[in-house]
């Protein structure tokens, strides 16, 4: 008898229909197979025809029109511009990777020429590409349900990388996402591709994903989520006669430091800009502002008030799941009990089931830098607030966190000297280091690093965002005098691609 996987919808706690079959290990098996089969085929494609693929998966994803957008709110609570919004840039990756495939540079083709006369040894002639790395196993995670599920950057990047992918569903919206994997199937057929080019596969646990994991068959590994279940595939990837790498996005509070001349300028302006970040999509982020550093002086009170206005008697927002509710409560409830920390702001009382009530907390420096729970992340719409006595106690905070996705600063021209001293510090704890502004923007571009030092990331040298996320799913190949019609074009004379190759130490387009 087929078993089936029904989402919770959030507004109400019910069960919605229809359910979506669950798989079993047979289909991680059978997946498995079918990807190793199609990798040999994918990876060969033209960058030509591998640019069309990923343009026709977002015609398709476009063309599911309302109902994928109903039934992501469904199964999420979000709001229709929400939902419209992530579906477009979901859309913008794939066409974004397209492009990169086009362009040719992720392959990085190195040729340095023999030269037989050299003294007092000749040189080989040597060529270098990048080539995929193999089948590739993403984890959709729950606050992303499109741009970082089925269709999203991951699997975007493996598949201009020329991986195959295999998708466990997050099992929050399983509807969602096989709207969306049909969507891809329907592109793979409209492109004339091997059927395991693209797999996905649903449960309600977590054996599936770890059998996945562990088959030799994949590669590599993409998740987001807590760092829990990335450290749990991180250690099961390990152990395997093979190791591959994980390359998990999880924990991070994103720092706000607050310096004293923007404060005096304008403290309770940046105020306001804090509550209104920390409150956008029930706080539901990953560079969500969780931790607030401040000069203390007129200019925090001013920021508080500021904070304070626009957190009191906000209307609270339904949660994605009510496991991610129970744990903000949980989280919060922590903060709340805690003796050295003072409640600052709540938001509105919730009046449905899985709704965030919105909060701000306050604590001294010395009481954070004595417990370090309190740099424990809470996924939701809540901060801390630590009073430093000036700013050259950043940099003591700064060394006491963790490794952290974004970093922001909040200065005027008077600051920037100080900020000059701290940004050594700065860029060893993030990924992002941003000013006047908060992490919870994330653009999908080509200098956009969506990572960080451990636990922000299980790999500091990676990008889960923008073109430079492709670097994770490939590995260089050097070929010694090897003949012309041998090579793949990308390294043949004369350049029969036309993209950009380093040549003898040069990058050169000929």
């Amino acid at each position: 008898m087929t078993a089936f996987i029904h989402a919770i919808d959030p507004k109400i706690g019910k069960p919605i229909d229809p359910g979506i079959a669950l798989s079993d290990e047979d289909d991680v098996d059978r997946l498995c197979a079918a990807a190793a089969a199609a990798f040999r085929l994918y990876r060969n494609t033209s960058l030509e025809s591998r640019a069309v693929f990923l343009e026709t998966i977002a015609a398709e994803i476009m063309e599911t029109g309302d109902a994928l957008i109903e039934r992501v709110m469904a199964e999420t609570g979000l709001l229709r511009t929400r939902v419209e919004g992530e579906r477009a840039r979901t859309c913008g990756q794939l066409r974004l990777f397209a492009r990169v495939v086009r362009d040719g540079g992720f392959l990085d083709p190195r040729i340095d020429p023999a030269q037989p006369d050299r003294q007092p040894l000749p040189r080989v002639d040597l060529r270098l590409r990048n080539i995929g790395t193999g089948p590739v196993a993403v984890f959709g995670a729950s606050n992303f349900p499109l741009a970082f599920s089925v269709a999203g950057g991951d699997t975007a990047s493996a598949l201009a990388a020329g991986c195959p992918v295999i998708v466990k569903a997050h099992p929050a919206h399983p509807g969602t996402s096989e709207i969306v994997a049909a969507a891809i199937r329907a592109a793979i057929t409209r492109c004339d591709l091997p059927e395991g080019v693209f797999g996905i596969l649903f449960e309600k646990g977590t054996g599936l994903g770890a059998a996945l994991v562990t088959d030799p068959r994949i590669k590599a590994v993409a998740f987001t989520g807590s760092r829990q279940g990335g450290l749990a595939l991180v250690q099961a990837a390990a152990a395997r006669p093979e190791p591959v790498p994980v390359y998990a996005e999880m924990s991070s509070i994103n720092p706000v430091l607050l310096f004293p001349a923007a404060l005096a300028g304008r403290g309770a302006a940046i105020g306001r800009s804090f509550a209104t970040s920390l409150q956008t999509g029930a706080g539901q982020f990953c560079t969500n502002p969780g931790l607030v550093l401040g000069v203390d002086g007129p200019g925090l009170d001013e920021f508080i008030a500021g904070a304070v206005a626009g957190i009191e008697g906000a209307t609270p927002q339904t949660m994605l799941t009510p496991g991610i509710h129970a744990a903000y409560d949980r989280g919060v409830g922590r903060f709340a009990s805690h003796a050295g920390v003072r409640t600052l702001a709540r938001g509105g009382e919730p009046s449905g089931p899985h709704e965030a009530q919105a909060a701000l907390f306050e604590t001294d420096l010395a009481g954070f830098l004595a417990d370090g729970h309190l740099q424990d992340e809470v996924f939701g719409p809540s901060s801390l607030l630590v009073r430093v006595p000036d700013a050259g106690a950043f940099s003591d905070v700064l060394a006491h966190l963790e490794g952290q996705l974004t970093i922001a600063l909040h200065i005027d021209e008077p600051d920037h000297a100080a900020v000059t001293t701290l940004l050594p510090v700065l860029e060893e704890r993030a990924g992002r280091i941003l000013v006047n502004g908060f992490g919870t923007g994330v653009e999908v571009a080509d200098a956009m690093v969506h990572g960080g030092p451990f636990p922000a990331t299980s790999d500091s040298r990676t990008t889960s965002v923008g073109t430079l996320a492709i670097r994770r799913f490939l590995r260089p190949v050097c070929y010694q005098d090897l003949p012309q019609t041998l090579l793949a074009p990308a390294l043949r004379d004369g350049n029969p691609l036309g993209i950009s190759r380093m040549i003898d130490g040069k990058i050169a387009k000929h």
